[in-house]
Formats: structure tokens, C-alpha cells, sequence
């Protein structure tokens, strides 16, 4: 999801203040996968909320950037891991913007796996009967979960046809292609009245030759040599 995130932070497109992480006009943006925190955070530095050196403390006993994303790090905005809260938190927070007349937008990322959570699917009823335009939903479809690939798990397809029948406006985009993504994410809302979500085709563990859509890397740290090959892979200096 680097790509995404890159885009959202990176290229200006979330109204964001690094130094008014409450500012009240700013854009809302949920890591419902509160797994995936550590590309979070590392966008979250980049844009100035915090140190890029505290990066060096991501999990580590006693430090605030904890292996979920969590609310005590400035610029997340809800404590997420448990999956399928982050829609149906981020729909509320757009009602609420809603009969405020408040202008603001809330972004809302899940991944493929968590789709079978009910819970994001009675949130995704919700959104379109209330009209609620100034939500948009994307979705990192690796098509990989925990325990094995979304069609053995549990088959999504035809995945973008049931956001459309929720009533949803959808765009599929190749999620590592940041020009792609730049200009779905331009484009919201989609449609008047409704809210739009945004299918990011991804691979599971994209630029490095050994992890590219293997389930093994959805838990496992690179280390050792491992590490080494995936920094020379991606370009950076150990």
C-alpha cells in the first residue's frame, strides 16, 4: 500500500496540517489494516508529524509506535487492528461532517481479507442511503490474508460488481502506479451523492523479487541476509 499512501501524503491530496494534527478542517484518514501501520507511520514522518529518527523505535517495548496503528502517534486518527472498524468509524465521521456542513473528506483504507468482515459491508449500506459523498473507501486488493489467498479463504469476485450493487460509484486502478492513483483519488467524488471507493490491484510485497506474492511475508520479518537483498532490491543503503 506504499504506492497509496505515498500519493495521499506525499502528493499533497489529503488537506492535512503536520502541524495542527487537530486542525478541525482537515481531511480524515483511517488505517482500518492497523496491521500495515509501519508504511503508516513512515508517511506520516515524511510529511512532518513526527521525527523521521523515532521511525527507529517502530515496535519496540515502551515507544508510541506500537504494531497496530494507535492514536498516541500525531496524525492517526483512530486506533485500528481488529478488523472491520475502520469503514463503519469513518462512515460516522462522515455523517457527522455531513449535517455539520462541514467540507472536510474521509478516507478510509481496507484491505482485501477484511472484506469479509459483515461489519464492512452493513457500513457500506449505510454510506449510499445517507448520500455521503465525502467518503472514500480504497481498497488494497493484494489477494493475499493470513492464512491464504482471498479466492481459497473466501472469494471476493466479482468484488467491484458488489460495491457498485451497494450502490457505491468504483474505479479499479493498478495500485502501484502512482499516476493512476493520483488521478482516481482527483477524481472524488466519483458521482454526486454517493460515496466512491477506489479497487487498488496490488502485489503483496512489490519490488522485492523473493517476497512478491508469497503469503510467508505477511507475517515474517526480513532479517539477516534477507533484509540486505530486499534493501539492494529496493534501492536504499542498509
Amino acid at each position: 500500500m506504499s504506492e497509496l499512501l505515498a500519493v495521499l501524503y506525499g502528493g499533497g491530496l489529503l488537506r492535512v496540517d503536520p502541524a495542527r494534527p487537530d486542525w478541525p478542517e482537515r481531511d480524515r484518514f483511517i488505517l482500518s489494516k492497523g496491521h500495515g501501520c509501519a508504511g503508516l507511520y513512515a508517511a506520516l514522518s515524511e510529511a512532518g508529524f513526527f521525527p523521521l529518527e523515532e521511525l527507529d523505535t517502530f515496535y519496540l517495548n515502551g515507544t508510541r509506535l506500537a504494531g497496530h496503528a494507535t492514536t498516541t502517534v500525531p496524525g492517526v486518527e483512530l486506533s485500528t487492528g481488529s478488523l472491520g472498524h475502520g469503514l463503519p468509524v469513518g462512515t460516522g465521521m462522515a455523517l457527522a461532517a455531513k449535517r455539520a456542513g462541514e467540507s472536510h473528506r474521509v478516507f478510509v483504507l481496507l484491505s482485501d481479507g477484511e472484506c469479509d468482515e459483515g461489519s464492512v459491508w452493513e457500513a457500506a449500506l449505510f454510506a449510499p442511503q445517507h448520500k455521503l459523498d465525502n467518503l472514500v473507501v480504497i481498497v488494497d486488493y493484494n489477494k493475499i490474508q493470513s492464512l491464504g489467498t482471498v479466492k481459497e479463504v473466501m472469494d471476493l469476485d466479482p468484488f467491484a460488481d458488489k460495491w457498485r450493487s451497494f450502490r457505491w460509484a468504483v474505479r479499479e486502478v493498478a495500485g502501484h502506479d502512482v499516476n493512476s492513483v493520483r488521478e482516481a483519488l482527483d477524481a472524488v467524488p466519483f458521482e454526486a451523492g454517493r460515496p466512491s471507493c477506489i479497487i487498488a490491484h496490488t502485489v503483496k510485497g512489490k519490488g522485492v523479487s523473493f517476497m512478491e506474492d508469497k503469503l510467508l511475508w505477511h507475517y515474517r520479518a526480513p532479517l539477516g541476509d534477507d533484509r540486505a537483498i530486499a534493501m539492494r532490491e529496493l534501492g536504499e543503503d542498509e
